[in-house]
């Protein structure tokens, strides 16, 4: 399988902390992968070393089977969005289009028919005249990735790019990518939020600078190796407190008013688990089983690589 850009065993340390393991990817053309993990996984280190910003201890980076490892993503192949985008909030929505055109060297013609493409397709033509300081969150993250791709890079690169946004703007931003993806553009992102890995054809999962597992959100699913009940049960605090001293029990996920329990098959007795919440005030709404969701598969990686 020939890969537009990829990574061998790329590691990162600061000092005795080993940010980044042998990091292996491939990222092929048009798609998207996602690195899934939460803050402190090595996200941004594998982000900052792709870019070139950050030079690997060892290991190397491929683009296009070219060793590109320590080259500064400004080659114009590649568009980096870090967590905190540089915008200049003094400039409009469009004079931030322009300057980026500028450092990238997109000018005249090409740069004001580039404008106005990523104006519409950013859903940003309104408010080309706004001032970036008076964008809301989203706003400003559908700018900063407007501005990424001024120069119509083959390879996108984007740290947790919907963290903070309210849950519209991530799913506009959401959609902008998918389109984007259907146009040919490769696309890796990274996120701490479970459901965004559904969207993505092939998720890393990350915990401490190492690869958890990866594959597909369904194959990552089907390797989930225990039995899931989902219950409801208000206040869910109290409950968890409860569950979680039921030694059948593993791990107890929430997901809003619900929860999902972590199970051996065949050692769960529902009758002592509803007599724990009842005796303790919980009320206990529907109990039955269910199909992971990437929380329950990201947990039990987690807590796997901890045992080992």
């Amino acid at each position: 399988m020939k890969y537009v850009f990829s990574t061998e065993s790329l590691s990162k340390s600061y000092g005795s902390v080993e940010a980044l393991s042998h990091l292996d990817i491939g990222l092929e053309r048009g798609t998207i992968t996602g690195m899934l993990g939460p803050n402190g996984a090595g996200k941004t280190t594998a982000m900052r070393l792709l870019t070139g910003l950050l030079r690997p201890d060892e290991g190397r980076i491929l683009l296009g089977g070219e060793d590109v490892t320590g080259m500064r993503a400004s080659s114009g192949r590649i568009g980096y969005m870090p967590q905190r985008f540089s915008l200049y909030h003094d400039l409009s929505v469009e004079e931030n289009l322009k300057f980026y055109a500028n450092i990238f060297g997109v000018r005249g013609r090409e740069r004001r028919e580039r404008t106005e493409q990523l104006l519409h397709f950013a859903r940003l033509t309104s408010f080309r005249r706004r001032r970036a300081s008076a964008l809301s969150g989203g706003m400003k993250q559908k700018l900063a990735l407007a501005c990424t791709l001024i120069h119509t890079p083959e390879i996108l690169l984007l740290d947790e790019p919907t963290t903070g946004v309210d849950p519209i703007s991530r799913m506009e931003l959401w959609q902008i990518l998918l389109e984007l993806k259907a146009d040919g553009t490769t696309i890796l992102v990274s996120t701490p939020y479970m459901d965004e890995a559904d969207r993505c054809d092939e998720v890393l999962v990350l915990s401490d600078g190492i690869i958890l597992d990866r594959g597909t959100p369904v194959e990552l699913r089907s390797r989930f190796p225990h039995e899931i009940i989902e219950i409801e049960a208000r206040p869910v605090g109290r409950a968890m407190r409860i569950l979680e001293q039921i030694d059948w029990i593993g791990d107890v996920v929430p997901f809003g008013t619900r929860l999902h329990l972590t199970v051996e098959g065949g050692r769960e007795d529902l009758d002592e688990m509803r007599a724990a919440l009842s005796g303790e005030g919980v009320e206990v709404g529907t109990v039955q089983t269910a199909s992971p969701g990437m929380e329950d598969v990201f947990v039990a990686l987690a807590r796997g690589a901890d045992t080992a």
